[in-house]
């Protein structure tokens, strides 16, 4: 497996996720700044990036921006103010995970486990499955693709992952805690925001006003996938 690159500008926070994970079995670098991810990220590959929010030179935000325009890469994002502002951005940059300082290691442990999990099923489970075609938009598991209206969208991994599981079962309607026990997983640590917070982003993603309206929210239940004239056949 690729190494982890661990991204802080303290030493002694560096050091003791290194230990850790070295602990586990994992291969890990560090990188003090921002600019000397995204320096190492271009010459690199990696299975997975901790990122503290707030650095010299090139902070958090900053490196996750950059990064999720060329890879879908997973990223857990650090942060030691710990504020709703900082997680929900982060979470909107393309983030799939955050923690706030100080915090529990055998915590990051287990939410790097599970991000590794989730990335290496993801690219194991390229199936026969048919391509999901609703009008403008299709939605290709087995390349990870998204096209709306004929225009390839960048998504996440979870936001794809998303995004499929609704439209492959369109017109049900799912609740946050149910989205996050079979997207996120029973072993994601956030709260049901989380849904909220990559639904809007799907919805500014797919931008064409027939494709984002298919991302329909029951109020007070939660949401569904909901194509126009849909008749069962996809």
């Amino acid at each position: 497996m690729e190494p982890i690159l661990v991204v802080d500008d303290e030493e002694k926070i560096r050091s003791l996720v290194r230990l850790y994970l070295e602990r586990e079995g994992y291969s890990v670098e560090e990188a003090e700044n921002g600019r000397t991810a995204l320096d190492k990220f271009q010459r690199g590959t990696y299975a997975l990036l901790i990122v503290d929010l707030m650095m010299p030179e090139i902070d958090g935000w900053r490196v996750c921006r950059e990064i999720r325009e060329i890879s879908t890469v997973p990223i857990i994002m650090l942060t030691a103010r710990g504020e709703e502002f900082d997680r929900v951005l982060g979470l909107e940059l393309g983030a799939d995970d955050y923690l706030v300082k100080p915090f529990s290691t055998r915590e990051l442990v287990a939410r790097v486990k599970a991000l590794l999990r989730r990335s290496m099923l993801s690219l194991d489970s390229k199936t026969l499955e048919h391509e999901l075609n609703y009008g403008l938009i299709k939605i290709d598991k087995e390349k990870h693709r998204v096209i709306v209206d004929q225009q390839i969208v960048a998504l996440t991994p979870r936001e794809f992952d998303l995004l499929h599981f609704l439209a492959k079962n369109p017109g049900r309607v799912f609740s946050r805690e149910q989205l996050m026990e079979t997207v996120w997983g029973y072993d994601f640590f956030g709260d049901a925001r989380t849904v909220d917070t990559h639904i809007k982003k799907l919805r500014e993603k797919l931008s064409h006003p027939q494709v984002k309206s298919m991302l329909a929210t029951v109020w007070g239940v939660g949401y569904k996938f909901e194509p126009e004239h849909y008749s069962g056949n996809r």
